[in-house]
């Protein structure tokens, strides 16, 4: 299922919305088709009811084993934002981790040559003050870091317009002093518009203006 629109913030909107790659399902699908071969040669060559239940037991058995692992790829979604990188699993219990894009310092994906056949791979994602999030079996993962860059960079964009707007209009509030001034930056850093750093460096820019 598609990720639910109505977790997502004021403004955000979905860019990449994954499914784990098919390969996540393969390990089980073929140990599926094995028991089939196997209770199929079963039947046809033993003429014993007691084997025959057991091996109708083992078929079922390993239905619900392939099933429960669709069932996990199918509730598992890797999904890039507008905002954030977000990775949601689980059937009845349900686990996730959500990374904002501004905190993230690097995206690295990595593939054998087997998986760059398929289009499958991992992604790791390390950000700041975290300790590194690895996803596995993940499409196109080359292509998945690109757009996780491309977004963190329209999210800066739009960090540093929202930015200007707001130090545009201290600028022209010609009636402020310096001093209300640095009130409203630190109104603005209080409420996570600007960083620390930015804080620091328009701090600056007033007091050498108001010398």
């Amino acid at each position: 299922m598609p990720y639910p629109q109505k977790l997502l913030n004021d403004s955000e909107s979905v860019v990449l919305d994954l499914r784990p790659h098919w390969w996540f399902l393969v390990p089980r699908l073929a140990l599926q088709l094995l028991v089939l071969a196997v209770a199929l040669m079963v039947l046809v060559r033993v003429d014993n009811s007691a084997v025959q239940i057991l091996m109708g037991i083992g078929v079922l058995v390993a239905l619900v084993y392939f099933g429960l692992r669709y069932a996990e790829w199918a509730t598992t979604n890797f999904v890039v934002t507008t905002d954030r990188v977000i990775y949601r699993s689980g059937v009845l219990a349900k686990s996730g981790i959500e990374i904002p894009l501004e905190r993230i310092n690097t995206v690295v994906f990595k593939q054998r040559l087997f998986e760059r056949m398929l289009g499958a791979g991992d992604l790791e994602i390390e950000s700041a003050g975290d300790t590194p999030s690895h996803f596995s079996d993940i499409r196109k993962p080359d292509v998945v870091q690109a757009e996780i860059y491309r977004q963190m960079e329209a999210n800066e964009n739009r960090k540093f317009d929202r930015l200007g707007g707001h130090v545009e209009k201290l600028n022209t509030g010609a009636t402020l002093s310096v001093a209300e001034q640095l009130e409203k930056l630190e109104d603005l850093r209080t409420k996570g518009v600007i960083s620390d750093e930015e804080f620091q460096a328009h701090k600056a820019d007033l007091l050498a203006g108001g010398k």
